[in-house]
């Protein structure tokens, strides 16, 4: 009877741990709207194939394929930062692409259309530093500590298996760029300036914009991808140059590919860098 009583207690102290462990997982939100009106949504775990295979038009030889697991969700912005954003928690707007910039005028006569208002256009001319100082900024407003959320930028495998949104093309939406315009600015429907986050249609997890608008900072330092498989990369631990991913503005179709990536001294500014924020899902969710 004693053994078959301890059996019992352990069998339904197991069920409480498991629907205790459901439970917690099933609070863990799928979108967050943050105090200052930015949202983030739920990206699962998983595997996939980082980099491009080598007959991908405008494949590099640092795109190196190779296999990638994650074994936690993690939060991305949907939006890029905008301007609006970051002047709340910076104090500042450094963009270049300001109201005077972005008034919309007639193709023929030149009139002015629709007077210029940059506020959800993406933040620009950002460097790595400052929009590593914006994540910690972020994290230190009194709403985000209180909720026990700290932001960071995403890593460069996180960015892309975001953007690939279980695809395996060569963009998130198909193998060609016909329909880049679609999903995108870039060089070909831009304007030469930004535009407002969210007016093109997202990839199918729900994130505006990451193939084009600006160029994306990302967390790693830069180094060829290696052929062997990794878990939850972080990138070299140092180097000289940093990741930036996603297109931009005024950039062809190949260099908004979901594989395409560059690198630049992590001190450079420039009005086609921009970035969005990740966050680690928290072990109890509000």
């Amino acid at each position: 009877m004693g053994s078959k009583t301890s059996s019992s207690c352990m069998a339904l102290v197991g069920l409480i741990v498991l629907q205790s462990t459901n439970s917690i997982l099933a609070q863990v939100p799928e979108e967050i709207t943050n105090s200052i009106a930015m949202k983030l949504v739920l990206i699962p775990k998983g595997t996939f194939m980082m980099g491009s295979p080598p007959d991908e038009e405008g494949s590099t030889d640092d795109e190196t394929q190779h296999e990638v697991t994650f074994g936690s969700d993690y939060y991305l912005g949907v939006y890029e930062v905008t301007q609006t954003q970051y002047q709340k928690v910076m104090r500042k707007n450094p963009s270049y692409f300001g109201n005077d910039k972005v008034i919309e005028r007639h193709p023929k006569t030149g009139r002015v259309v629709k007077e210029g208002d940059s506020s959800n256009h993406p933040v620009e001319t950002v460097s790595w530093e400052e929009a590593v100082t914006f994540c910690k900024r972020l994290s230190e407003l009194p709403e985000e500590k209180s909720a026990g959320r700290v932001y960071r930028l995403p890593t460069e495998a996180e960015w892309e298996y975001a953007c690939r949104a279980d695809s395996e093309t060569a963009y998130s939406f198909g193998e060609n760029s016909e329909s880049l315009s679609n999903y995108a600015w870039w060089s070909g429907n831009s304007q030469k300036r930004t535009h407002a986050v969210g007016l093109k249609q997202p990839n199918s997890w729900g994130l505006y914009d990451m193939h084009g608008n600006v160029w994306e900072w990302c967390s790693d330092w830069y180094a060829h991808h290696s052929k062997d498989a990794v878990i939850d990369p972080r990138g070299p631990e140092n180097g000289s140059t940093r990741v930036y991913r996603g297109g931009s503005w005024n950039r062809p179709a190949e260099l908004c590919r979901s594989a395409a990536r560059s690198k630049i001294d992590p001190s450079s500014r420039s009005n086609n860098f921009g970035f969005r924020v990740a966050m680690d899902v928290k072990e109890i969710a509000e």
